[in-house]
């Protein structure tokens, strides 16, 4: 059922719709050299099938898993041949281009900066992260997404109706549940709602009235697992880590949870997970909620010693009390500005009154002399000692914000620091 033209093509129309640029490539017989980055069963072969049907120029397939530096100089050697090429141009359609190593890669670079090839190259993973940056300056990227349910449900329709290369001749009636799952197992994939459609079909005994009748059950069974369209090592793996981390940021519990599913589902590791979780209990939480921490710490701990599954209750535990808890990035800065400061700045040596002056005479030269014992003052505090060294003195590196438990520290502080001023003052007076 891969579309042959054009007007079969079904979706993405963001790139390949009436009027848009590799439309218009297309027709006019244009095309240079574009790099098709997307999901699985989304169009990419369909898209490189549809120019070699119309292209006037030769039109060479090459896969990346099995072919190498010597089948791409072997199609410029071909093109390079006037008499079965005169015009000495060809296009080039490499799918998983991502699986050509740097040198693989290079081969390419001279054929398709001189024009002999027009590079089409397929990959589900991100070019800019998997191909040669000078190869992406000489191309034109074109991002496709998951196909829509209606895209989807359109090529069933295709598929049920075509009689020579679907299954237009056969009496297939599916059901409206069995069609709406199917959408939702696809999860915008072309190939795998037609796969199962046509496993469904195949295995299927016509019943009494003449039919293959596709049920939900039939569906369900032909589909059996919905699939994910990450693994650990893809891009969608960073995308969805990052949203999960971002959703906790940003107090939503439920998107937490929602891609802690999906990392899940997705064979993510448990201990990975509890890891993020701890950080960012740390970094978006920290005093706001001090005890964040501790549940993400606990929580890995406990996903270490449980494992999968019940580790998943134990993560979305910590991931709901990060999402749900007050926010603060407090001591995050307050950490980033210190090593700023230490990087770039003289910071001055630590004050001879904290120093320790643990062998006998170093007093003497200072040690250690001037210091006092916060526990012998009222409150615990010495206000009228610093800490810092006098290159660094005044500085202010935690500033709590008002949030949660923070905001108790906030008022606490801001009185400590008040009456350092004015015991400061009144010295000075």
């Amino acid at each position: 059922m891969s579309p042959r033209t054009l007007d079969e093509f079904v979706g993405q129309e963001h790139i390949i719709g009436e009027g848009k640029l590799l439309n218009r490539m297309i027709q006019a017989d244009r095309i240079s050299s574009i790099i098709l980055f997307g999901p699985p069963g989304t169009g990419k072969t369909s898209i490189a099938r549809i120019i070699a049907n119309t292209t006037k120029a030769p039109f060479y397939r090459l896969n990346a898993v099995t072919a190498g530096v010597k089948d791409v100089k072997q199609v410029v050697e071909d093109t390079r041949n006037t008499f079965l090429n005169p015009a000495g141009k060809s296009v080039l359609f490499i799918d998983e281009i991502h699986r050509f190593n740097k040198a693989q890669q290079d081969a390419l670079l001279p054929f398709v900066e001189d024009g002999t090839v027009v590079l089409i190259g397929a990959t589900t993973e991100n070019p800019f992260f998997e191909v040669n940056k000078a190869l992406i300056s000489r191309s034109t990227v074109f991002m496709l997404e998951p196909l829509k349910k209606e895209d989807i449900s359109r090529i069933i329709d295709m598929a049920l109706a075509d009689k020579d290369r679907g299954l237009g001749s056969l009496p297939v009636l599916l059901d409206d549940e069995a069609r709406e799952f199917l959408l939702e197992a696809a999860g915008g994939d072309a190939r795998i709602a037609l796969n199962a459609l046509e496993l469904a079909v195949m295995t299927t005994n016509m019943d009494k009235d003449g039919q293959y009748h596709i049920t939900l059950d039939v569906m369900v069974d032909c589909v059996q697992k919905k699939p994910v369209r990450f693994d650990k090592s893809s891009e969608q793996h960073y995308d969805n880590i990052s949203a999960f981390i971002k959703s906790m940021r940003g107090s939503d519990p439920d998107a937490a949870v929602f891609y802690l599913a999906r990392a899940l589902y997705a064979g993510e590791d448990p201990e990975f997970l509890a890891r993020r979780i701890m950080i960012c209990a740390s970094e978006d939480v920290g005093m706001a909620n001090p005890n964040a921490l501790l549940v993400a710490t606990a929580a890995a701990e406990a996903v270490r010693m449980v494992g999968m599954p019940e580790a998943r209750i134990i993560l979305a535990h910590a991931a709901i009390m990060v999402a749900a808890s007050p926010k603060s990035n407090a001591c995050y800065m307050a950490i980033d500005k210190a090593l700023e400061d230490v990087e770039n700045k003289y910071t001055g040596e630590v004050p001879m009154h904290l120093r320790n002056a643990p062998a006998k005479g170093m007093e003497k030269l200072g040690y250690s002399i001037g210091y006092k014992y916060a526990h012998d003052y009222v409150g615990n505090i010495v206000y009228d000692m610093e800490y810092l060294p006098p290159e660094m003195k005044g500085t202010r590196y935690y500033n709590p914000t008002s949030n949660g438990y923070e905001l108790r520290i906030r008022e606490w502080l801001e009185k400590r620091r008040t009456k350092q001023v004015d015991i400061k003052k009144k010295r000075e007076d």
